[in-house]
């Protein structure tokens, strides 16, 4: 008895890792492969898609002619490039808002910070579709649609954002933050020389989670823009749904997708190590 049980200890760790990393290589295929399918379609020729009656996990002649195709009918880099200004522009401006913010609320002492920190976490509970509705009506008021200001600003500020990098900055211990103070240093000297230094990985990440965010935004730049001078991507990619092959050809809108995914998924790999590293600090010290 004693035998038997010995052995099952034994070999009990090796089940166990054998039964993890079967669910772990099933979870993994399930999520490669709509990127799979995706890939693999935007290179199938619009004949060889349409003759398939089951949908086929091989290409047998691969073509590019889809990819030729969605920049001769859509202006594709145009939207890229549109994508990229407002993507850029959106998150610098973001940063120069939420890294002051983030270090009132971690290291500066005002009357009712806690209260109004609070208020900032209760207004992530107000649903989104309250806030474009206001945004929206403020911006045609303004007479800001079908510019790039309209489409920038109402997404420059991120409460989430601001509460990631405030619990970073509380993680810096406070004898550097007097100790700076004894040699005369400011409070913007010693946030942007020693606190930014430091809590450069989640700054990394948050730069990199805003431009993700921007580049898949979809609903505002929709609202806000019926001029295609002012198109980003995702309106792009209806666009070559109404043009009349989008809805037929799917090989050719899956070519346009793979386009548009690229950049992200390279931003993401190059930079995946300083995303999880950033989240990572959060939360030591709240």
């Amino acid at each position: 008895m004693n035998t038997s049980n010995k052995q099952e200890k034994r070999y009990w760790p090796t089940v166990r890792l054998v039964i993890i990393y079967t669910l772990l290589i099933i979870w993994a295929i399930m999520v490669i492969f709509p990127f799979y399918w995706m890939i693999l379609t935007a290179f199938k020729s619009f004949s060889e898609f349409n003759a398939e009656q089951t949908p086929k996990l091989f290409a047998y002649h691969l073509t590019f002619e889809n990819y030729v195709y969605v920049f001769q009918e859509v202006k594709l880099i145009k939207y890229m490039l549109n994508t990229l200004l407002y993507s850029l522009v959106t998150t610098l401006i973001m940063l120069c808002v939420t890294i002051p913010a983030a270090y009132a609320f971690a290291r500066l002492k005002f009357k009712g910070r806690e209260i109004v920190f609070t208020l900032f976490l209760a207004m992530m509970m107000i649903p989104t579709e309250l806030v474009v509705i206001t945004n929206y009506t403020t911006i045609v008021n303004l007479d800001w649609r079908n510019t790039f200001v309209g489409l920038i600003l109402p997404s420059t500020l991120s409460i989430f954002y601001i509460y990631l990098l405030r619990q970073t900055f509380m993680s810096v211990p406070d004898d550097l933050y007097w100790a700076a103070k004894v040699d005369g240093a400011t409070d913007f000297r010693y946030m942007t020389n020693v606190m930014v230094p430091i809590a450069k990985p989640t700054i990394i990440s948050i730069m990199i989670l805003k431009v993700i965010e921007c580049w898949n935004s979809f609903v505002w730049p929709r609202l806000i823009t019926t001029d295609s001078e002012y198109y980003l991507i995702s309106q792009g990619i209806q666009v070559i749904r109404s043009s009349g092959f989008g809805r037929e050809n799917y090989p050719a809108m899956m070519a346009a997708v793979v386009i548009v995914s690229i950049p992200i998924i390279v931003l993401f790999i190059c930079f995946r190590k300083q995303i999880m590293q950033g989240v990572s600090k959060t939360g030591i010290k709240g």
